[in-house]
């Protein structure tokens, strides 16, 4: 029972490792370039800090479940650890969301307008980024979940 729940823990990490390196790769090569009235506009990840910090969070989070898969034993604080990268991926989600839905959207009341209709490739990488960091952040949530059930079954070594 206990090699099946430690082997059901590694397969989620490295699930969450693939999903969190992919969402970061995708996020940080979305470029695209266009002309709009002679006026040439360059979107680029690096250009908004929402999308910075949800590459190094989910960079972060990769880094994290390589180590937690081969040199990282099963204590308290890969524990506590484990509960802080889902955090941090809850923030960087939330925020990469927010703005891209502006971005999609634009805000009537600030006046922003949407920008999505003009870099459509761009827009498009940015929502396959922000799917993979979510299963990324889903596959987290899961294994603190996991984490929390472990500990709390008395039949569990």
């Amino acid at each position: 029972m206990a090699k099946a729940s430690r082997a059901c823990a590694l397969l989620l990490r490295f699930l969450a490792m693939a999903a969190t390196i992919s969402a970061a790769a995708i996020m940080a090569t979305s470029h695209e370039t266009t002309n709009i009235f002679s006026i040439t506009i360059k979107a680029e990840f690096y250009q908004i800090p929402s999308f910075t910090f949800f590459v190094i969070a989910n960079s972060i989070s990769a880094a994290y479940s390589l180590i937690a898969l081969f040199l990282l034993p099963a204590g308290l604080i890969s524990r506590w650890f484990a509960v802080i990268i889902a955090m941090l991926l809850t923030g960087a989600m939330a925020s990469a969301g927010s703005i891209s839905q502006v971005g999609k959207k634009g805000n009537v009341h600030a006046g922003w307008l949407p920008i999505c209709d003009e870099v459509s490739k761009y827009c498009n990488q940015i929502m396959e980024a922000l799917i993979s960091g979510f299963i990324g952040l889903l596959l987290h949530t899961i294994i603190v979940l996991h984490t929390i059930t472990t500990e709390l079954n008395p039949l569990l070594p």
